[in-house]
């Protein structure tokens, strides 16, 4: 059975809120656990098909997201402000189990649209990128005392940016220090690669290894995939919309070890080939390179 929903107008489209729906079968009187609930669009779908916000839990690392959860709060929704890694392990060691777990991995555009976050050089602003304003570090910190092999490293393993270009983004970096806005930042990068004929801007990819480097977020992604087994319960379902070939490959080598462990596996896994955002959701402009996966606890 197909499950549409829509949310509220004033919250950012959720990406494949349908595909979602229809694999992850939310059902009346289940627990819901969304480790990156961001501004609630997936959340109220789920909460409208479950009616049980007192075993609900909604988690991010964003303050502004967390003020804008309050409202689920009201409802008996438990909101923890913290990352997924840590919120996955203090829920395993309370032994919380939940029958539907949802994790959507990257930046939200509300993010990507508050120039003052730092995340997007569409919108000039401070050189920030922080996902949790109360972290140390920040974008702005990185790229003025990084060394120029990691600032290197870093654009190319992150923002799979070829060598050559990585070396030369980052020579250009340390040589005109300091930086101190997305909108300096990202016009140096593109003077640094005059002639680039790439359909994005030339900053893209660089402006993406940063963010990924800053939260550290394929850390937390590893760190937090094999903990998915333990917060579901027998049954108990989950889903993983990724935004980028980095992400995916980490959810798609994980989702593999299962399948290729035998009568071992935790999961069984619900998505052979990932929904694709781009076929899927193409109504939505920030789904363009979505894509879900999904499975369930055996």
């Amino acid at each position: 059975m197909s499950i549409k929903a829509h949310p509220p107008h004033d919250l950012h489209t959720p990406v494949l809120l349908d595909a979602t729906l229809d694999l992850l079968q939310p059902q009346k009187g289940e627990s819901y656990l969304d480790l990156t609930a961001g501004y609630g669009g997936h959340a109220a779908a789920f909460l409208k098909q479950t009616s049980m916000q007192t075993s609900a839990t909604l988690v991010d690392r964003d303050d502004y997201a967390i003020h804008r959860l309050s409202r689920f709060a009201e409802q008996g929704v438990t909101l923890m402000h913290t990352d997924f890694v840590s919120a996955a392990n203090a829920l395993i060691k309370q032994g919380r189990q939940f029958d539907i777990v949802l994790v959507d991995l990257g930046v939200s555009s509300p993010q990507l649209d508050q120039g003052e976050r730092g995340f997007s050089f569409t919108h000039s602003g401070p050189l920030d990128m922080r996902m949790d304003r109360r972290q140390e570090l920040t974008a702005e910190k990185l790229v003025n005392t990084a060394s120029t092999s990691e600032l290197q490293r870093i654009i190319r393993e992150y923002g799979e940016e070829s060598p050559a270009n990585a070396r030369r983004i980052a020579e250009a970096i340390v040589q005109s220090r300091p930086h101190l806005s997305t909108g300096e930042l990202a016009a140096l990068i593109k003077q640094t690669l005059r002639g680039y004929r790439g359909k994005i801007h030339p900053a893209t990819r660089t402006f993406q290894a940063l963010r990924i480097a800053v939260n550290q977020e394929l850390q937390q992604i590893t760190l937090l995939l094999p903990l998915l087994p333990k917060l579901l319960t027998k049954g108990g379902r989950v889903g993983v919309i990724s935004f980028h070939s980095l992400e995916d490959r980490l959810v798609k080598r994980y989702f593999a070890e299962q399948t290729a462990s035998g009568y071992e596996a935790e999961l069984r896994i619900l998505t052979k080939r990932p929904i694709d955002g781009a076929t899927d959701d193409v109504h939505n402009p920030r789904a363009r390179s979505a894509k879900l996966r999904a499975a369930v606890k055996i």
